[in-house]
């Protein structure tokens, strides 16, 4: 199969085919539950509402568990229904572990994302091609450009853009998009044409969100989030949430219920991504995400 430059990708049906179904997409998710499949977007890819993931404190505390307790858990969300996860490049050795975790679960059950970090004098092709194998998986339904934190992410990473899209064209990534810190990031998104699929933080007050400071310590602009979230789900792209418990800050069910509620109802986000470490962790948040659904 021949490759599919970035430049072709812009220039298909496909692009214009989002365009002009911009406007029909519902602001909210459809009432259901946190286990319900739903689709992200123009990517196709169906993925469950809630998604587990391997990044709490950079993956640390995911590692920490070992690999034992950590397969345990993964196969509890499993059996309870959550069949999306995701890990990065930067979370240490969470594809591996997470690779062990999976194994002997049909393929076609559950759904994986990565996040791969843009590094100038990688390749993106060996780079994928690693990531797949530290997974024990021969694809990945999801692949994100990880981190992006300046204005001039699109120029920056138009290498990364063309890699993920060969990888498409070889069946090695299904969907694709970017995970963002920073308003002069965020503000990129809209518009953007490679973009299907877009990880943006959010909670209902600003803990670990987006700021003018891609790296503050100080609350984001939930506000301007917002707008840009409406604006990239209006334009077809699927919207995938993170630090919906503030990265561990929010200590009462109350906050954590309020950051569901505030991703689905004020934000209308397709997904949601949170670190467990214990079972209690994971019941609470599929019985918060249904409140919030309901």
């Amino acid at each position: 199969m021949p490759v599919c430059s970035r430049r072709n990708f812009l220039k298909t049906g496909l692009a214009a085919g989002v365009l002009a179904g911009i406007g029909r997409l519902p602001l909210r998710a459809a009432r259901g539950t946190a286990t319900d499949w739903v689709t992200l977007g123009k990517s196709g890819v169906k993925v469950t509402r809630l998604a587990f993931g391997t990044g709490s404190v950079g993956g640390r505390t995911q590692r920490e568990l070992g690999q034992e307790s950590f397969t345990s858990l993964v196969r509890y969300a499993y059996d309870h229904g959550i069949r999306f996860f995701e890990t990065a490049e930067s979370y240490g050795d969470m594809h591996r572990m997470l690779g062990v975790a999976l194994k002997g679960i049909p393929r076609d059950t559950y759904r994986l994302m990565s996040k791969v970090t843009t590094r100038q004098g990688v390749n993106p092709q060996e780079k994928i091609d690693e990531l797949r194998k530290l997974a024990n998986a021969d694809y990945f339904d999801v692949m994100l450009m990880h981190y992006l934190h300046v204005g001039s992410w699109p120029a920056d990473t138009v290498r990364w853009q063309d890699g993920i899209l060969e990888a498409k064209s070889k069946k090695a990534v299904v969907g694709h998009g970017a995970s963002v810190h920073g308003l002069p990031a965020l503000r990129q998104f809209p518009g953007n044409k490679w973009l299907e699929i877009a990880m943006i933080r959010m909670n209902h007050n600003g803990t670990k969100m987006d700021a003018e400071d891609y790296n503050t310590n100080g609350a984001g602009d939930v506000s301007e989030v917002v707008t840009h979230t409406k604006q990239v789900h209006a334009e077809g792209m699927g919207v995938i949430s993170m630090k919906l418990i503030g990265e561990g800050a929010f200590t009462t069910r109350q906050d954590r219920q309020a950051a569901m509620r505030f991703a689905f109802n004020n934000a209308g986000v397709d997904s949601v991504t949170v670190g467990f470490k214990n079972a209690a962790e994971i019941d609470e948040a599929i019985e918060n995400l249904n409140l919030a659904l309901a």
